[in-house]
């Protein structure tokens, strides 16, 4: 509990930190409508950060994302704006087709024991493919239909959209610290035939997680479309980079075993305000990438470090 906490400060103290250097740096940064603007600007990496904690904490990893939520988008459109479909009738539709690409990605992954780095990888190139089908290789434009979900509400200047991913983030931190289903998740990814040697089925749990993060995409699926009033077949090129850089930065390990679905929602926070505030200071894109890439390596050479000295102190 106490490292937890400490891990939690240590996250926030460099939120902060960069918040105060960007105030510093920029007079436009530091107002509410530069932090509300970050916070509605990002449902989507939120959503899909979550599901992707799970799938590392677990032993794997989930390449697709990007162009699952592209395809999500793609279901979207067509049927709001092809068939005429309501959003209420068309979000299962895409929560569906999202779902069933989590389920393939996990369960060919378990069941011929090939790893999901590979099969995502698949099905990265296939969602992406399927988006462009579904939409003959157009953006819809789906207009006010979507956009509320993804408009700031005047009483609070948060989106909907912002809100239900924050929930998804106190759901998804409960189901791992407060429900068997997260211990066996944990469990697999530290050592996963000591848990089947003690006769748990692996296979349901380890499904169960790609399941959850295409549910997650779908979420963010909408969260993006309603954002852009479009649904883009070539939407969220690069997304699962940024996911997973939010996980490590937020000290879920790449082995599995560990991680926490809040400290990932800070570590999209901390991606979110440097890109802001780079952006304001007039930073070009190559060099925002670069300064981004080093704070992930940085990240992940910590994770390392920290992994090698507690195995040391044990």
């Amino acid at each position: 509990m106490t490292q937890s906490v400490l891990q939690y400060a240590g996250l926030l103290g460099v939120l902060l930190l960069l918040i105060a250097v960007f105030s510093l740096s920029s007079e436009n940064f530091f107002q509410m409508q530069t932090l509300v603007t970050i916070a509605n600007s990002n449902p989507d990496l939120i959503f899909v950060s979550v599901g992707m904690t799970m799938v590392l904490i677990v032993g794997g990893i989930d390449l697709s994302v990007g162009s699952v939520l592209a395809l999500g988008s793609a279901v979207l459109g067509v049927l709001m704006v092809h068939y005429e479909w309501g959003l209420l009738a068309a979000l299962p539709v895409c929560l569906l087709a999202t779902g069933l690409c989590g389920l393939f990605n996990g369960m060919v992954s378990v069941w011929f024991s090939i790893p999901s780095f590979i099969v995502t990888l698949g099905m990265l190139e296939m969602a992406r493919g399927g988006s462009k089908v579904l939409t003959d290789s157009q953006s819809l434009y789906i207009g006010r239909s979507i956009e509320g979900f993804g408009e700031p509400l005047q009483s609070i200047s948060l989106s909907p959209a912002f809100l239900v991913a924050v929930g998804s983030v106190i759901v998804g931190q409960f189901l791992l610290t407060k429900t068997v289903f997260g211990r066996y998740l944990v469990a697999i990814g530290t050592n996963a035939e000591a848990v089947r040697m003690s006769g748990i089925r692996t296979a349901p749990i380890t499904v169960a997680a790609f399941v959850i993060s295409g549910v997650l995409v779908g979420m963010a699926a909408l969260a993006q479309t309603s954002r852009l009033s479009t649904a883009d077949p070539n939407a969220a090129i690069g997304l699962e980079l940024a996911a997973i850089a939010a996980c490590v930065i937020g000290g879920t390990s790449l082995m599995g075993g560990r991680g926490s679905v809040i400290a990932s929602f800070i570590g999209v926070l901390i991606i979110a305000v440097l890109q802001s505030g780079l952006a304001q200071l007039g930073v070009e894109d190559a060099t925002k990438q670069l300064i981004t890439g080093a704070v992930i390596i940085l990240a992940v050479l910590l994770d390392a470090l920290r992994s090698r000295f507690g195995k040391s102190d044990a």
